[in-house]
């Protein structure tokens, strides 16, 4: 059986998911972990284009369980990030894999192979390419009650028509929407 790829975003109201410091003000409460950590739990790749890896990298990589019970899953699961100019993505974080520049028959090969889902977090240019490209079987929109006005948006002006379906809504304690939308 093939895995899923499950896409995980934190976005505005105006959708912006550009760096998102503003969750801050939100808290991170229980219901939203338990959220996250339900698309983790099935997932046996990470999934990062090269600007968040080089985020994530340095944020979690010498995180440990005691700091963030998120910390196992981010540092044990191979993670495999899509650059053209990346090489050595080991040498910047343990158990990563360059995949070379986007190559959406690569990403289903993966897909494929993997036992389990393949989880991918943030990487708005990768999310982009891979929803034209029909590869993204659920987007995880976590919108946070506020408008910014201005940052990178997920579907940006002149982005593509992308017809979805929802599939599941949750309200998160924290005012937060988890909004799950899969193709049409």
């Amino acid at each position: 059986m093939v895995g899923a790829v499950k896409v995980h975003e934190f976005t505005t109201v105006d959708g912006v998911v550009d760096v998102p410091m503003w969750t801050v003000d939100y808290g991170f409460p229980e219901d939203l972990s338990a959220s996250i950590g339900e698309l983790t739990a099935s997932s046996s790749a990470i999934l990062l284009g090269r600007r968040t890896f080089e985020m994530f990298a340095p944020a979690w990589s010498t995180r440990t369980v005691e700091d963030d019970p998120g910390a196992p899953f981010f540092n044990d699961t191979p993670k495999h990030v899509v650059s053209s100019t990346l090489t050595d993505a080991e040498a910047v974080w343990r158990r990563s894999t360059s995949l070379g520049g986007y190559n959406p028959a690569r990403l289903s090969v993966l897909k494929a192979e993997e036992a389990g889902d393949v989880y991918v977090s943030g990487s708005a240019t990768l999310v982009r390419a891979m929803l034209a490209d029909g590869l993204v079987d659920e987007l995880h929109l976590y919108v946070y009650p506020i408008a910014v006005g201005t940052g990178l948006r997920l579907f940006p002006e002149g982005a593509p028509r992308t017809p979805l379906r929802l599939l599941r809504q949750d309200a998160l304690s924290n005012g937060v929407a988890h909004l799950v939308y899969g193709p049409a």
